[in-house]
This record gives structure tokens, C-alpha cells and sequence, in this order.
């Protein structure tokens, strides 16, 4: 390099550096790309995508060319910055020690941490365009980039780690509900919820989402005509159980479309009434709630009685329940769950523990007891007294109404409540 001015040397110094700063600012780029982004934009026939997942389909190779060119640059940089110090300074014995520092100093800041925080800010800007640049590199100096990898991976192997079978990245059940709870800016929270109700339905089972047994209406043919077609008239409901005395003698169900037109005839009696009953369902307790879903439409039933192991009535559920442990419980209608002005809650303890979750955010265990008011039973040993405090699996709460056989009001306390997700 005798032969090569000190203004050309400067500018190679210059060229090495920006080209540092490429490798290194690239690395970082084309490692911190959203996978999930990349294979959307792959679909979409993007250019740099396309080449950049297939640069990172064996980043090995990717990885042993763009160190290879890093140290080449800062090799070529390092001398020259050595022959241009002696040349200025040609009787300072530290001159050399002196420039290595600065140099050191300059490709930190701006061949180093600029472009690799820029590139992790910005993955995409960078990190397409050098594909481009990339994909013929890895041609050209295949050989070389080959040999080197010979090596790195036979020391992978003794590691026990093969490069060429690493698996794709993929996503936990866990993990997903995280990305879903994270994307307020791009989804309306009613989908949210929605998308955190599908993902549970794999361990939800219809014990989770049933109408309880106490809570069943239904209709009693111990009654008289009379109660029963008044019973018929004011129901909220579509399909009601037929019983004799208990929901465990249950006859069958009754749609009230097709009663309601007989209800006027002079000779409606229980037998009409029995005579339009459909055969009861009955469904075991353990029964996962997309299995329960996909045995309705294929049996074309939508209500049936849930059973325990002994083969006693423990509840009911609809298709309609099903479809809105997907779609989400609508219990922010203040009837359930309701904001304080002290930003407490006061919560109906029937609400069921899944709808509490889900609803406020919390995490509160559901292997157990179904409902708030069992789950506080259980944790408290007892049936507590109005105005009991204490801190339920963390939770800070107050017992503001119960009754001698369960707890009817709850108070959650500010303190550790999280915040609604509106």
C-alpha cells in the first residue's frame, strides 16, 4: 500500500466502515424479523421476503458469509488505519496503540451499535435490501462459506444440536394468548375476547360452562294444568325440561313452538303436552366443549342435561352456551360484574370462574369449584359471614352479602383489581 495516497487510504477507511456497518446492521435485521410477518409477506409475493426466508431457512450459512465479510472489512480497516498513523505520525512510537483506539472507538458507534439498534428498530428496512445483496454473496463465496461451515457444525454436533433439523418457530397456546392480549391497537376487544374463547375451548369441558342444577327451570308435571300453560306463557326460554317431581325424572324436552298454538284448545291436557316432547340428552360431565358442539350439529340438538359419573343431573347446557364461551359471556352489562366509583367491583357470585378470567384479566384457578361463590367456599373452609375479608388466591375481597348455604355479593378490593379490559 506504499504506492496508495493518504486521501485514497481515507476513503477505503470510509468504504470499510460503511461496509461494517452493512454486516453488522444486517445481521441484526434479517435475525430480528418477524417469522410470522415474514411468511405473510411471502404469501403477498414480496421479493425480499421471498429471499430473506430463504437466506434464514439455513442460517448457518447466512450467518458464516456476513461474519466473513465483517472480518474482512475490519481487517482491511485495521491496517489501514495502521499505515496512514505511521505515515503522519512517523516518530510517535504509540501512534499505532493511539489509532486503534479511535478506530475501535468510530466502528463501535458507528459500524456496531447505530446500525444494529437502527436494524433492530427497523428490521424490514434493512434487512430486505440486503437479501438482495446477500443472495448473490452466498453464490459467490459458497466455497469458502462451505468450508468454515464444516467445521462450525461438527462442533454443533458434539453439542448435540444439528443445524439442519432445527425446528420451525412456533407459538404455545400461552404464548398466542399473550400475542392476542397485546394487540389492542389493531383488534377491537370483543374479538379479543372472542380469540381468547376459541383457544380455551380445547380445555373447557361443558361442567365449566353449565346452567347449574339449582338454577334449571323447567317444567313439573306434578303441577296442575293451570301452572303448567301459565308456566309455558310467561317463560323466557325456547326448550324447557319436563320432569315428574325432580329434573333426575326428566320425560323430555318441549320446544314452546310447538305448544304455544295448543295452549288455547279446550282440550290441551299433559298428555298433548308429553305427546310433543323430544327424547332428553344426556351428556357426561367431562365432555370437552368442542366435541359437545360438533355432537349437536351432527345429532341436530341444541339442549341437553349434563351427568356425573353416577349418573345424576348436575346442570343443563344449550348450543347457546357453547357459542358464547367462543363469542364471550355478556355480563358487562352491569348485571355481573360492576365498577365502583372507588374502582372496586362488585361481583354476583354465581358468576363462573372461566367468565370472572376472562372478564377482569385474572388468573384465577378453575380446576375446582365452578362458580366464585364455591371457589371462596373452598379457599375460606366455611360459608363466611357478611363482611368477611380476605385475600382470595391474591386477590383482595370483602363478603358483602351471603346467606346460610353460599355467598351471594362480593366486593373485589381496588388494591390489586386489574383494570376492565374495555
Amino acid at each position: 500500500m506504499d504506492d496508495i495516497s493518504t486521501s485514497v487510504l481515507f476513503g477505503i477507511l470510509a468504504a470499510m466502515l460503511i461496509l461494517s456497518a452493512f454486516f453488522s446492521g444486517s445481521e441484526t435485521a434479517l435475525m430480528a424479523l418477524n417469522r410470522y410477518r415474514l411468511r405473510h409477506l411471502v404469501k403477498l409475493k414480496h421479493a425480499g421476503a421471498i429471499k430473506a426466508q430463504r437466506l434464514l431457512q439455513r442460517p448457518d450459512r447466512l450467518l458464516g458469509m456476513i461474519l466473513l465479510g465483517n472480518i474482512f472489512v475490519n481487517t482491511v480497516a485495521a491496517s489501514v488505519v495502521t499505515i496512514v498513523s505511521i505515515r503522519l505520525y512517523p516518530h510517535n512510537e504509540h501512534i499505532v496503540v493511539i489509532a486503534d483506539v479511535i478506530l475501535i472507538m468510530v466502528t463501535l458507534i458507528f459500524s456496531e451499535a447505530t446500525p444494529k439498534t437502527f436494524a433492530a428498530v427497523k428490521p424490514e428496512l434493512m434487512a430486505f435490501p440486503s437479501a438482495w445483496v446477500y443472495v448473490p454473496m452466498l453464490k459467490l463465496f459458497y466455497p469458502i462459506i462451505e468450508f468454515v461451515n464444516i467445521f462450525v457444525n461438527t462442533l454443533l454436533r458434539m453439542m448435540r444440536v444439528d443445524i439442519t433439523k432445527h425446528s420451525q418457530e412456533t407459538l404455545s397456546k400461552e404464548e398466542l394468548k399473550v400475542v392476542i392480549a397485546e394487540a389492542e391497537s389493531v383488534m377491537p376487544a370483543r374479538y379479543q375476547k372472542m380469540l381468547m374463547g376459541i383457544l380455551d375451548l380445547e380445555s373447557a369441558t361443558v361442567e365449566d360452562i353449565m346452567t347449574p342444577r339449582n338454577e334449571i327451570v323447567g317444567i313439573d308435571l306434578e303441577e296442575s294444568i293451570e301452572d303448567i300453560v301459565q308456566h309455558i306463557k310467561t317463560s323466557p326460554h325456547t326448550r324447557l325440561p319436563v320432569y315428574k317431581k325432580t329434573v333426575d325424572r326428566i320425560i323430555g324436552f318441549l320446544h314452546l313452538r310447538k305448544v304455544l298454538v295448543l295452549l288455547n284448545h279446550d282440550d290441551f291436557d299433559k298428555q298433548m303436552l308429553i305427546s310433543l316432547l323430544s327424547k332428553p340428552v344426556f351428556i357426561p360431565d367431562t365432555t370437552p366443549v368442542h366435541s359437545q358442539m360438533v355432537k349437536f350439529k351432527t345429532e341436530k340438538v341444541r339442549i341437553g342435561l349434563v351427568v356425573d359419573e353416577y349418573g345424576d343431573v348436575q346442570g343443563l347446557v344449550t348450543m347457546d352456551d357453547l357459542l358464547q364461551e367462543i363469542v364471550g359471556e355478556m355480563i358487562t352489562d352491569d348485571s355481573m360484574v360492576r365498577l365502583q366509583n372507588d374502582g372496586s367491583y362488585l361481583v354476583d357470585a354465581n358468576i363462573t370462574v372461566r367468565e370472572l378470567n376472562r372478564f377482569m384479566q385474572w388468573e384465577l384457578p378453575t380446576e375446582g369449584p365452578k362458580t366464585l361463590n364455591g371457589l371462596i367456599i373452598e379457599f375460606m373452609e366455611t360459608i363466611p359471614a357478611a363482611g368477611t375479608s380476605t385475600k382470595l388466591h391474591g386477590y383482595p375481597l370483602e363478603i358483602i352479602k351471603c346467606d346460610d348455604k353460599a355467598v351471594k355479593l362480593v366486593k373485589f378490593l381496588p388494591e390489586k383489581s386489574p383494570k376492565k379490559n374495555a
